[in-house]
C-alpha cells in the first residue's frame, strides 16, 4: 500500500502528516483515500484504469455487500451518495445505482467538464425485485439562469449551444435557422468556445441518441432543438431608445429579422411577441394598465463573476458573491449539518449495535448558522422577503439596513453597521455588502441584486405570449400565461421556494443512509502531476476532514469483523495457525490473548472486534509481515531440500545408465582385441606346423600326405585369393559412391554461381553437366522458382495485395468472356475516380454518405423510355448502391447490396452493363438499371467483391450478346449488334419497341 489507505489510522495525526500521505498517495495515481467510509477523492485531471471491466466487476461485488449491509431489510431505505463532481466542484446529489448499472464501467471514460451545471439535483429511483430500474423522480434546485446570458470569464455556457452548432447537420441548422459560426451569437463566451478534449460534434450526436433512448420521438426532440435555438438567438436582438409624444421611453427593436426567425421557430404571431417584449401590464382587480419597457428594462442583466475556492458539497466564494452564492452556501451549511448528524449518528448506531459503550464526541455545530439564515422571525431570507413583500419603495439599500438592526448583535454576521464587525476601516468590506461567517470560511456578499433576484419575476405579457404560441412545447412550458387560468395574487419568492425544497431535501435524507466523496483539485491549472499543497491544504481546513477524522477515531480508531480478522492473523498464534476449529469469536480472544496485547487497547462487539489506537494495528501487522516472512523462508527451505533430492535421484539414475552403457562398450572393445590377437596366434601357429610337417616328410611312403596337405594349403590359398577378389569389388563400389559424391558436390557449387535472376518471369536456367542429373536439375528449377515466387509475393503490401486479388478475381470472370478485358488488365483500379472528400461541390453527398466509398465513378444511365443516356454519380459502399445527380450531388436512388440479384453484359468491346435487382424490393420499383461506363471491368469485380463479403453469396455475372431486363411491369429484351463508327467508341441505345433495346456497339 502507498501511504495510509484510510486516515482513521495515519499516525501522527496532524496537517502536515494528513497533506504528506495525499500527496505521496497522488504521486503513486493513487486518488481515492479514506475516512472511514468516507472517501476522499483527488482531481487527477488525466484518465486513468480505474473502470476497466475487471475494476467494474470488483465494484459491482462490493456493492451488493454495501446494498445488503446498508439496506437492510428496507427495501425503501436506499443508499444514498452525495457525490460532487470532480472536473465541476458543484454540488450534485444522486441516487447510486443498483448492480444492475455497474457492467457499463467497463465502457465509462473520463468527460472533461469546462462549466458547471449551475443547479443541484436530487434523484429518487425506483427498482424492481432484479435491480432493474423501473422508474424515478428528479428534483432541481436553484437553476441559475443568469447563465444564459452572461458567463464568467473563462467560462462556457450551457454544453448544448456549442453541441447544436458543431454537430448539427446542414440540414438541421438550416430547419433551425442557425449558423455554425460561433461569434454570430452574443450569448456565446468565444474564449472558451473550443475546449481541448472535447468533442462537441461527438457529444451532440450522444445527446440524440440518449434521447431516442429514453422515449423522446422524431418531432419531440426537433422541438426541444427548436426553443434550443430561439433562446440562443434571443440574445441577438437588439433594443434602440425612443421618445414617445407624452415624453415617456420606450424601447424598440433594432433589427426585426431575428426576432422574425423567433417567431417562426416558436410559432408566435411577431407582433404579440414584439409588444411583449417593448410593454408590460400591471392588472389588478378590474383594471388593467399598459406601461413601455425602456432600454434597460427591456434587457436581461447580470454581474460578472470568478470561479474561487469551492468545497465539496460546492461552497462558493468569488470575488463578488450575490444571491445565487447566498442561497448555494445556506443549502450548503444544511447539507454539512447533516453530515455532521448523519456521521455521529452511524458511529453512535453501530456501537449500540455491537455492544459498544458510547462516548461523548464535542464537534462544532453549524446550527447556528442556518438559524442565522432561515429563521422564521428574524432570519435573513425572512428579512429578504419582508422587503420583497412590503409597500413603498424597496431597495437593495433597504434590505442590508434591515439586516443591520435584526442581525447586528449575532457573532455570525458581519457589515459596516453591525456591532459585531471588528473590521469598520477594512475596504474589503464595503457599505454595500456583508459579511457571513460560514463553517467553510467567511464569505463577502454584494446587497446588490438581491431584492430583483428574490422576486423572480416574470411579465405576464411575456408569458402570455409564449402561451399563444402555436409550438406545443413552448405553449407547455408557460401554463401561467393562459388568460383563463390568470392569478393576481403574487408568486412566492425565490428565497422561499428554495428554503421550503431544502427543508424537503433535508426531510428526506434524514431517512436515508448516506455515503460520502470528499472531492479536492489539486492545482487551479486543471493540469496533471501537479499537487499544490497550499491549495489542498485551504481546501482540508474548510472541508473539516481533519475533524472528521477525529470524529471517526474519538472512540476506536478500527473495527473489522471477527472472521476476517482471524483469516488475517491466525498465523501469529500456534492454536489458531494452520485451522481453528470453534467460533471466529473465540479464536480472536485467543490469538489477542496469545500476543499479549493490552485489554484496554480493544474491546469485542457481537460481531466485530474494536481496535483503539493505530499502532495496537500497525503492530499486528509488523507481527504477521515478519510471520509472513519466516513462513515464506519455511517454504523455501523444504521446496530447496524436495528439489535437491530430486536432482540427485535423477543424477544417480542417469549414472547407472551411463555406466552400463560404458560397460557394454568396454567390453566388446576388449573382445574384439583378443579376437584379433588369437587370429594372429593362429597363423603363425599354422605356419610352424606346416613347415615342420614338410621338412619330416622325407620318406616316400608320406609323400602322399604331404601332396594332400600341399593340396588343402593350396585350396586355402585359392579361398584367400577369391576373398581378396572379393573385397577388390566391393571397394572399386566405395570408389563409385565417393566419386559421385564429389560430382554431385561440385554441381552444386557450380549452380550456386550460375543462379539467374529473382524475376518470377526470367525463364533462364543453366543447363545440366550431367545426363543422369536431369530429373534432379528440373526438381531444383521447380523448387527454385517457387521459392523465388514466395520471395516476390513477400513485398507486397496489404493494399497491393488486395489489388492483385482484385486483378485475379477480374480474370476469373472476364478472361476469355469479355474482349474488353485484355484492354483492363495494364489499368489499375482506383476506386475512387471523383475526390468527393476534397470537392466542395460534393460537400452535401459527402455528409449523406456516412460509409467508405468503394468506388465513385460517373456512369451513363441509360433511360428506360427512350435509351437516351443521363449522367449519374455511381457510388459503391460496404452495404449499398447510390446513384446521385452529378450536378447538385443528391442522392437519387439507394439500393441495398442484398437486393442486387445479377449484372449482365455483352461479351464485346464495350461499357454496357445492366444491374437486376430481386422482384419486389423497395429499389426494384422502377425495374432494373442499365449503365455504360469507361471502368466497366473495375466496377462489375468490385460489386461482385462487395457483395460476396457483405452478403456471404456470389453474385451472378451473365456475360451473353441478348438478355432480360425489368422495365417496371414488362420485360425487355437488350440485344448487342454491331454498328457504325459514327460515335467513336460509345455505344448508342435505341427502343425498337416495347420488347427490344438494341444497343450498337462499335
Amino acid at each position: 500500500m502507498i501511504g495510509v489507505g484510510d486516515m482513521v489510522l495515519l499516525e501522527p495525526l496532524t496537517e502536515e502528516s494528513f497533506i504528506d500521505n495525499l500527496k505521496q498517495r497522488f504521486d503513486h495515481s493513487e486518488i481515492y483515500t479514506y475516512i472511514g467510509s468516507v472517501v476522499i477523492s483527488i482531481n487527477p485531471y488525466r484518465s486513468l484504469p480505474i473502470y476497466s471491466p475487471e475494476k467494474g466487476s470488483l465494484y459491482l461485488y462490493l456493492f451488493i455487500f454495501l446494498l445488503e449491509g446498508k439496506a437492510g431489510n428496507n427495501p425503501n431505505k436506499c443508499l444514498c451518495l452525495f457525490l460532487q463532481i470532480d472536473l465541476a466542484f458543484k454540488t450534485h446529489i444522486f441516487l447510486l445505482s443498483p448492480p444492475s448499472f455497474l457492467p457499463a464501467f467497463g465502457n465509462a471514460k473520463t468527460v472533461r467538464n469546462d462549466n458547471s451545471s449551475r443547479f443541484g439535483k436530487y434523484m429518487d429511483i425506483e427498482f424492481d425485485f432484479k435491480g432493474d430500474p423501473l422508474g424515478g423522480v428528479i428534483s432541481n434546485y436553484l437553476l441559475e439562469k443568469s447563465r444564459v446570458v452572461k458567463q464568467p470569464r473563462g467560462e462556457r455556457n450551457f454544453h448544448i449551444f456549442y453541441q447544436i452548432l458543431s454537430g448539427g447537420s446542414e440540414d438541421l441548422l438550416k430547419k433551425l435557422k442557425l449558423e455554425r459560426d460561433f461569434s454570430r451569437y452574443n450569448y456565446l463566451s468565444l474564449d472558451s468556445a473550443k475546449v481541448n478534449g472535447v468533442d462537441d460534434a461527438a457529444n451532440f450526436r450522444t445527446v440524440r441518441n440518449a434521447m431516442q433512448i429514453v422515449g423522446f420521438m422524431d418531432h419531440e426532440t426537433q422541438s426541444v432543438f427548436e426553443v434550443v435555438a430561439a433562446v440562443l438567438k434571443l440574445g441577438n436582438i437588439e433594443f434602440k431608445p425612443e421618445s414617445r409624444v407624452n415624453g415617456l421611453d420606450e424601447s424598440k427593436i433594432k433589427d426585426k429579422n431575428e426576432l422574425k426567425e423567433i417567431c417562426e421557430l416558436t410559432g408566435i404571431d411577431q407582433s404579440v411577441l414584439e409588444r411583449a417584449f417593448s410593454f408590460r401590464t400591471v392588472e389588478a382587480k378590474q383594471e388593467k394598465v399598459s406601461t413601455t419597457l425602456n432600454v434597460s428594462q427591456a434587457q436581461m442583466k447580470v454581474r460578472k463573476k470568478v470561479m474561487g475556492v469551492l468545497d465539496i458539497y460546492g461552497f462558493e466564494i468569488f470575488e463578488d458573491n450575490s444571491f445565487e452564492q447566498f442561497i448555494i452556501n445556506y443549502c450548503n451549511e444544511k447539507l454539512q449539518q447533516i453530515f455532521i448528524e448523519l456521521t455521529l449518528k452511524e458511529e453512535q448506531e453501530e456501537y449500540i449495535r455491537e455492544g459498544i459503550e458510547w462516548t461523548h464526541i464535542e464537534y462544532f455545530n453549524n446550527a447556528v448558522i442556518c438559524d442565522l439564515i432561515e429563521n422564521n422571525q428574524n432570519g435573513i431570507l425572512a428579512m429578504l422577503d419582508e422587503e420583497c413583500l412590503r409597500p413603498g419603495a424597496v431597495t437593495d439599500d433597504t434590505f442590508l439596513e434591515k439586516l443591520n438592526q435584526v442581525c447586528a448583535t449575532h457573532q455570525h454576521f458581519e457589515s459596516r453597521m453591525s456591532k459585531c464587525s471588528r473590521f469598520l476601516n477594512d475596504t474589503s468590506l464595503p457599505h454595500c455588502c456583508f459579511r457571513i461567517q460560514h463553517y467553510a470560511g467567511k464569505v463577502m456578499y454584494q446587497v446588490e441584486g438581491f431584492v430583483d433576484k428574490n422576486n423572480d419575476l416574470l411579465y405576464r405579457d411575456l408569458s402570455q405570449a409564449m402561451w399563444r404560441a402555436n409550438h406545443s412545447l413552448i405553449k407547455a412550458l408557460f401554463p401561467e400565461g393562459n388568460p383563463a387560468k390568470i392569478n393576481l395574487k403574487r408568486p412566492p419568492t425565490a428565497g422561499s421556494q428554495f428554503k421550503a425544497s431544502v427543508a424537503t431535501l433535508m426531510k428526506n435524507l434524514q431517512t436515508k443512509n448516506p455515503n460520502y466523496i470528499r472531492c479536492i483539485k489539486p492545482n487551479d491549472k486543471k493540469a496533471a502531476h501537479i499537487f499544490n499543497e497550499a491549495l489542498v491544504c485551504h481546501q482540508v481546513r474548510y472541508l473539516g476532514l481533519l475533524e472528521n477524522v477525529r470524529v471517526r477515531r474519538a472512540g476506536y480508531a478500527f473495527r473489522q469483523p471477527y472472521e476476517p480478522c482471524l483469516e488475517r492473523y491466525k498465523m501469529l498464534c500456534k492454536q489458531t495457525w494452520p485451522h481453528w476449529r470453534g467460533p471466529a469469536r473465540a479464536g480472536v480472544e485467543v490469538l489477542f490473548s496469545e500476543l499479549e496485547v493490552p485489554e484496554e487497547e480493544y474491546s469485542l462487539g457481537r460481531s466485530k472486534i474494536f481496535i483503539r489506537n493505530p499502532r495496537t494495528l500497525f503492530k499486528l501487522e509488523d507481527l504477521r509481515k515478519q510471520r509472513l516472512e519466516d513462513l515464506a523462508t519455511l517454504i523455501q527451505k523444504i521446496y530447496r531440500g524436495w528439489k535437491c533430492c530430486t536432482r540427485f535421484l535423477l543424477m544417480k539414475r542417469s549414472q547407472i545408465v551411463i555406466a552400463a552403457w560404458y560397460r557394454r562398450y568396454a567390453q566388446q572393445k576388449k573382445y574384439q582385441q583378443i579376437k584379433s590377437s588369437a587370429i594372429v596366434v593362429q597363423s603363425y601357429i599354422r605356419g610352424w606346423k606346416a613347415r615342420k610337417l614338410l621338412r619330416e616328410l622325407k620318406h616316400q611312403k608320406r609323400c602322399q600326405e604331404a601332396v594332400t596337405t600341399i593340396a588343402a594349403y593350396w585350396h586355402g590359398a585359392q579361398v584367400r585369393r577369391e576373398y581378396r577378389k572379393f573385397f577388390r569389388a566391393n571397394a572399386g563400389r566405395k570408389i563409385y559412391e565417393f566419386i559421385l559424391q564429389k560430382i554431385m558436390q561440385k554441381y552444386f557449387l557450380e549452380m550456386k554461381n550460375k543462379m539467374p535472376s529473382l524475376s518470377p518471369i526470367d525463364k533462364n536456367w543453366p543447363a545440366r553437366p550431367y545426363l543422369f542429373l536431369d530429373s534432379t536439375h528440373k526438381e531444383l528449377k521447380r523448387i527454385f522458382h517457387l521459392w523465388r515466387c514466395k520471395k516476390y509475393r513477400d513485398q507486397f503490401t496489404d493494399q497491393k495485395k488486395l489489388v492483385y486479388e482484385e486483378k485475379l478475381e477480374a480474370s476469373e470472370l472476364f478472361k476469355d468472356k469479355k474482349a474488353l478485358y485484355p484492354a483492363s488488365v495494364g489499368q489499375p483500379f482506383q476506386g475512387a475516380y471523383l475526390e468527393i472528400s476534397k470537392n466542395p461541390k460534393y460537400k452535401k453527398l459527402k455528409d449523406a454518405v456516412e460509409e467508405k466509398i468503394i468506388i465513385a465513378e460517373v456512369v451513363n444511365k441509360i433511360n428506360r423510355a427512350n435509351g437516351k443516356c443521363t449522367a449519374r454519380i455511381f457510388l459503391l459502399t460496404k452495404n449499398n448502391v447510390l446513384l446521385a445527380d452529378q450536378k447538385s450531388g443528391h442522392i437519387k436512388s439507394e439500393v441495398p447490396l442484398g437486393d442486387v440479384t445479377k449484372v449482365s453484359m455483352s461479351s464485346q468491346n464495350d461499357g454496357f452493363f445492366a444491374v437486376h435487382l430481386k422482384e419486389g424490393s423497395g429499389a426494384a420499383g422502377k425495374g432494373d438499371f442499365l449503365f455504360s461506363s469507361d471502368h466497366l471491368i473495375e466496377m462489375a469485380t468490385k460489386l461482385y467483391r462487395t457483395t460476396l463479403s457483405q452478403t456471404k453469396q456470389k453474385l451472378n455475372i451473365e456475360i451473353s450478346d441478348e438478355f432480360l431486363v425489368q422495365f417496371r411491369q414488362d420485360k425487355v429484351c437488350v440485344k448487342f449488334v454491331r454498328g457504325n463508327q459514327k460515335n467513336g467508341n460509345v455505344p448508342t441505345c435505341k427502343r425498337k419497341n416495347n420488347r427490344l433495346l438494341e444497343v450498337a456497339v462499335p
